[in-house]
């Protein structure tokens, strides 16, 4: 439980943990996208959006955000959603980077899958430490933390199996099966290391 010797993260550890944790989330996001799989939340919407229609990906993530960053706003305040719009952009931003400087156009279907959500999973887990978010379902998976005592990786792993069976519309059932699993990975990742009362750096 918190106490007296609690160290609060300083502006600029906050800068650098959210500059840090969107860079990997966003890496991740693109080694799902070259084999056309997709992830949970928001951001597995926008990669489905994004093999539909000619859109980019950082563009459809950033449109699809703006109702989540409202509830956000409403219900977490000014300095939540501030830092989650600049989370939101980063990753948008990341997302044109890296297609330009790396070629993964051979990368394994499986290894892309698993290693991009551990990636996702663990860039959500450094940007939550750092009160921020990517928005999306994370703002709810948040709230539901904070107000129910549930714990958020687990909120979104139902949520996200929502999005996953969408990708039956796009993908083959081998590759959703994969995305599935990959999608369980990262809600692994945030209901083991982000727990109510057990980080007190916030």
């Amino acid at each position: 439980m918190p106490t007296s010797e609690t160290v609060p993260h300083s502006r600029v550890e906050d800068v650098l943990g959210v500059l840090t944790g969107t860079f990997v989330a966003s890496f991740g996001l693109a080694l799902l996208s070259p084999v056309g799989a997709v992830t949970g939340g928001t951001a597995g919407l926008s990669l489905l959006v994004s093999y539909l229609l000619p859109l980019p990906f950082g563009a459809v993530f950033a449109l699809v955000n703006l109702p989540f960053l409202a509830l956000a706003l409403w219900q977490k305040g000014s300095s939540f959603t501030v830092r989650s719009v600049l989370s939101v952009a980063l990753v948008s931003a990341f997302s044109l980077v890296h297609p330009r400087l790396l070629d993964l156009g051979d990368v394994e279907p499986a290894y892309a899958i698993l290693t991009g959500n551990l990636l996702v999973g663990i860039g959500l887990l450094i940007v939550f430490r750092h009160g921020s978010s990517l928005g999306g379902f994370n703002v709810v998976a948040l709230l539901a933390q904070e107000r129910l005592g549930w714990r958020a990786g687990y909120v979104q792993l139902g949520l996200d199996i929502c999005v996953v069976l969408l990708a039956l519309t796009v993908a083959a059932p081998g590759l959703v099966l994969l995305s599935a699993v990959g999608a369980a990975v990262l809600n692994l990742v945030l209901a083991l290391n982000h727990r109510p009362g057990r980080y007190l750096g916030a």
